[in-house]
């Protein structure tokens, strides 16, 4: 019992750090891996399947259209607004089988976060600084692409139940090295590997190594030249307390001039962001513990969910969102419908947009359509974009003033060169305004493989009760990874299960031939007890209560030298598999209820041999030597 302890606890952990690393995933848009795995199986099976034609000219092969058809097809758009209030729902089934992290959500937020490198220039952590052509603060690689996304080397830790920022999944597969856990929305931590290091890529993206050093290895390497990067090392003082400033992807739009809302691009308007932006503060420095064999955590900086949480509430409250919320029909970047009714509205909307452009915007945008008219007469191209910006914004506005078809030709070619822009979502998505009630991704955690089949199929009773359109599909990595796991693991348990039960068997004949043995042995006693007055009743309990010492005394005996064993035993098992994942441990518990188990079966055991002895004639039993 001990063994099989110890290896179903191991079976059991084993179970946990898989779910943690790979729970049921639903995504806004999914893709059905499954589906594409199969459909590359089945295409390959094809290649290796004789042909189906004749071998006598060149056949098309079409599977590489099927595959791509099936690729196209697997995406899909979940409801997970409709799904989020099912699983809200404390009544529903699938509550039954979620594991101790619960269920996580994910948001789109959008956001960037910048540092100083040691020679003082300002990076951004997604890497977009490093693209840098040139080097130094001034000639940074694209600001705008700066601000479009989240920074890739942060990460949300998973937060914990009852409102707790981290959760036990993170806490127990991770040590703390340095520090301490985040206790607040601007408090981060640095994740090192076992080995206590950080990629040297993500150092120079995170602002600790030089900008120039890496461009310049950069520029070897693409020369072909033998690079060697010295080791770099930092004291764990050194690393905490280290800040990095976020800026919302809200912030970077500012209502202008024009009453239009445009994004900063230029560095010294981001820098002027960064001095309003958050500060986060790195609090701790963690790593894998060392029986951590699936990493959940996949970049270098962890963040908590009150990080989230602050975004979320402060770009919902933010000036761009408000006035976008404000006018649902209408862009705030341009003033411009969503969605015109027609030729007529576009028309409008291109002349309302050029009205409200400043000068030096309207004579950007008229040497942009001078250079595209006369590409083929450079001269007179020349002579035209020599003139000032005040002369450049009059010819647009001659150009966009007049009436009739050339005039709405040219304002239809600028409403789809600089207005049309989408849709609504896609200027919310942008602005970094997400929804606590539309999450971008779902995360369902189980403890047990039997318990994530039983989730997965309560996903589909839930798909049996909702329209087409708001059916879930989700990607169970675990069963692509593992699907034959819970076979083997019920395999292992059953077989544990049979050795004790086999053990029990074996043990409960045996003390019934020990019993008959010492009746057969003690005929005479039985017959002098009968012949001084003893009922049967008397025999059967004198071999019942011998029985029972031996229950007790056996059961005592057992588990002593099980506890005994089990410290050379434990130390072979540690030896042999050369880790300790697998102890064997005798629960207390099971220790009693061995004792009382014993007790029971010595007792069945001897009952019929104390019968047997009851119902000897006491005249024959005197005579028997």
């Amino acid at each position: 019992l001990s063994l099989s302890n110890g290896v179903n606890t191991y079976i059991t952990q084993l179970q946990k750090d898989t779910m943690t690393s790979y729970p049921i995933t639903v995504e806004a848009q999914s893709i059905d891996i499954t589906s594409i795995m199969e459909a590359g199986r089945n295409m390959q099976g094809e290649l290796d399947a004789p042909a189906d034609h004749d071998l006598d000219a060149v056949y098309s092969n079409v599977g590489d259209m099927e595959m791509a058809s099936t690729v196209t097809s697997s995406i899909t758009e979940n409801n997970l607004t409709k799904f989020k209030e099912y699983l809200d729902n404390p009544d529903s089934e699938i509550h039954s089988y979620v594991g101790e992290n619960g269920i996580t959500y994910s948001y789109g937020t959008k956001f960037s976060v910048y540092t100083y490198d040691p020679e003082g220039v300002l990076v951004n952590t997604d890497g977009s600084t490093l693209k840098s052509k040139s080097s130094g603060a001034d000639s940074m690689y694209s600001m705008e692409t700066m601000m479009s996304a989240s920074s890739n080397n942060f990460e949300e830790l998973m937060p914990g139940t009852g409102g707790e920022l981290i959760g036990a999944a993170v806490t127990d597969s991770y040590q703390l090295v340095y520090g301490s856990w985040p206790s607040s929305y601007d408090q981060i931590v640095i994740v090192l590997n076992k080995n206590n290091e950080i990629s040297s890529n993500d150092l120079y993206e995170l602002g600790f190594l030089p900008s120039s050093e890496y461009k310049e290895l950069m520029k070897k390497i693409e020369n072909g030249e033998e690079v060697r990067p010295q080791i770099s090392s930092w004291s764990y003082d050194d690393i905490c307390g280290h800040t990095f400033t976020l800026v919302p992807e809200c912030d970077a739009y500012v209502k202008s001039d024009s009453g239009f809302f445009e994004k900063l691009t230029r560095t010294e308007d981001i820098e002027h962001l960064i001095e309003d932006g958050v500060k986060l503060t790195v609090s701790g420095i963690i790593k894998p513990n060392d029986d951590n064999s699936n990493p959940s955590i996949y970049n270098s900086v962890g963040y908590t969910s009150a990080l989230t949480d602050y975004l979320i509430e402060h770009t919902e409250n933010s000036q761009v969102v408000e006035a976008q919320l404000a006018s649902p029909d209408t862009n705030v970047l341009n003033g411009a419908r969503f969605s015109p009714a027609d030729d007529e509205a576009k028309i409008s909307d291109a002349r309302n947009y050029v009205a409200a452009l400043s000068v030096s915007d309207k004579a950007s945008m008229c040497r942009e359509m001078l250079t595209a008219a006369y590409a083929g007469n450079p001269d007179t191209a020349h002579s035209l974009l020599s003139m000032s910006d005040a002369q450049l914004a009059e010819q647009l506005e001659a150009m966009c003033s007049g009436k009739g078809v050339e005039t709405e030709q040219r304002l239809l070619a600028i409403y789809d060169a600089y207005i049309s822009s989408g849709s609504y979502d896609e200027n919310m998505s942008s602005f970094g305004y997400v929804s606590t009630d539309a999450p971008a991704g779902i995360n369902i955690y189980t403890d047990r493989f039997e318990d994530k089949e039983a989730v997965t199929d309560c996903i589909k009773a839930y798909n049996k009760t909702v329209e087409k359109e708001d059916e879930i599909s989700y990607t169970d990595y675990v069963g692509l990874l593992m699907s034959s796991v819970t076979t083997i693991v019920n395999v292992i348990t059953y077989v544990l299960v049979a050795f004790v039960a086999v053990s029990l068997v074996v043990s409960s004949i045996m003390i019934g031939i020990i019993t008959y043995i010492s009746v057969l042995e003690r005929t005479k006693e039985i017959g002098i007890l009968r012949a001084i007055g003893a009922s049967k009743r008397n025999i059967s309990q004198v071999f019942n209560a011998e029985t029972f010492i031996i229950g007790l005394c056996s059961g005592l005996i057992g588990i002593g030298t099980t506890l005994l064993l089990l410290i050379p035993g434990n130390a072979i098992i540690h030896a042999l598999t050369d880790n300790t994942d697998v102890t064997a441990a005798l629960p207390l518990g099971s220790g009693i209820v061995l004792i009382l188990l014993s007790m029971l079966l010595t007792v069945i055991g001897g009952l019929i041999p104390a019968k047997k002895a009851s119902r000897k004639d006491p005249v024959t039993a005197l005579r028997a030597e």
